[in-house]
């Protein structure tokens, strides 16, 4: 049996405020391109389908298509929940789907559901474990296991954090103990088919994160997306792939000073400028080049000397919008320009002038 493991959709996600779906809908339309090459018996979704438990209406819509597209390709898919779904939302007409081949788990159960697809060899189980508090997680699995016939292949598909996976800043941190699940407790499945992190890797030969489809943050900037191409025969787990997948703009941190910036070839990839050297007005003098910059940082080298200095105000002849500004200063590491300093001034004047009307 071939089988198509992906993660982490997290439709109608944003970044740095930017919408994503037309990026998502790009990239989901090349997972089907790899549906049609690679032709897959049945394709598993770990998890995070949607970005937030109440998901916008576009996002929605957008999956709504995908699984349409899917029963009508006759394609078997299992999709669990993972900790931005919500599971009410998620199971909505769970049982309508299943007659279409579209196996969703969302809800927590005393013992994980097994779906059970065939190929010429026989049975393989799928024990579905969509997120939940992972406390309780070795007495499901026991259970989920006992259902399963001696000599059966059996996957495992989850969304947990594995001690030892590789976070970056888009993944939302689980909370006390769940944080970290020891991959022991997976003995005996013949592959996990793992969703959460989001850059692809393994835990082990037999344990995988598909990874998200898209860049969800810029520490992930570095990240080559993917999806997981795992193939079996009578007994044993004999293929592993990776297929890249190729955004419709990448996401890319730049670093420099302002003119090494500028002159940078426009891009349209979506960009974290990084500067070393203090500008201001960035994003305008920077937007021919990257017209989809989304977030500048100012990345400057600080002095052996200014190391733990704690700012002064001296008593000298200057107003409260210097002292404001540069306070704002020793903070941002930017200077207030001069919208910002004569709306600071006035709201400051106001303040003054009231208690001396007082």
């Amino acid at each position: 049996m071939r089988l198509l493991h992906t993660a982490d959709w997290h439709l109608g996600k944003t970044l740095k405020g930017q919408p994503l779906l037309d990026d998502q809908n790009f990239i989901l339309k090349q997972i089907f391109d790899v549906i049609n090459d690679q032709k897959p018996d049945a394709m598993i979704i770990s998890g995070d389908i949607y970005d937030r438990a109440i998901p916008p209406a576009d996002a929605v819509e957008l999956f709504s298509e995908i699984l349409t597209k899917l029963a009508e390709k006759k394609l078997p898919t299992l999709i669990i929940s993972g900790n931005h779904d919500s599971a009410t939302r998620l199971s909505f007409g769970s049982e309508i789907f299943k007659q279409n081949g579209i196996f969703i788990s969302a809800k927590d159960l005393e013992t994980p559901e097994n779906v059970i697809l065939e190929d010429k060899f026989g049975e393989i189980y799928f024990t579905m474990i969509p997120y939940f508090d992972f406390g309780d997680i070795n007495a499901k699995l026991s259970s989920a296991r006992q259902k399963i016939p001696s000599g059966k292949r059996k996957i495992a598909v989850a969304h947990a954090f594995l001690t030892g996976g590789i976070e970056s800043e888009s993944e939302r941190k689980f909370v006390g103990g769940a944080a970290n699940i020891d991959a022991k407790i997976f003995n005996g499945y013949d592959y996990v088919a793992l969703g959460h992190l989001h850059r692809p890797q393994k835990v082990s030969k037999f344990i995988r994160y598909a990874g998200s489809p898209l860049k969800y943050s810029f520490d992930e900037a570095n990240h080559k997306k993917s999806v997981t191409i795992i193939e079996f025969d009578e007994k044993n787990l004999i293929r592993v792939e990776e297929i890249d997948l190729i955004p419709r703009r990448d996401v890319k941190i730049v670093i420099g000073t302002l003119n090494e910036l500028k002159k940078y070839p426009k891009t349209e990839d979506y960009i974290c400028a990084q500067l070393t050297e203090r500008a201001i007005n960035v994003a305008d003098k920077l937007s021919k080049n990257f017209p989809n910059l989304l977030n500048v940082e100012f990345k400057l080298e600080q002095k052996p000397s200014e190391t733990g200095k704690i700012l002064e105000f001296k008593r000298k002849t200057v107003s409260r919008t210097d002292y404001f500004a540069e306070f704002y200063f020793e903070q941002t590491n930017e200077r207030l320009n001069n919208e910002y300093f004569e709306a600071m001034e006035k709201f400051l004047s106001e303040i003054e002038r009231n208690e001396r009307e007082k």
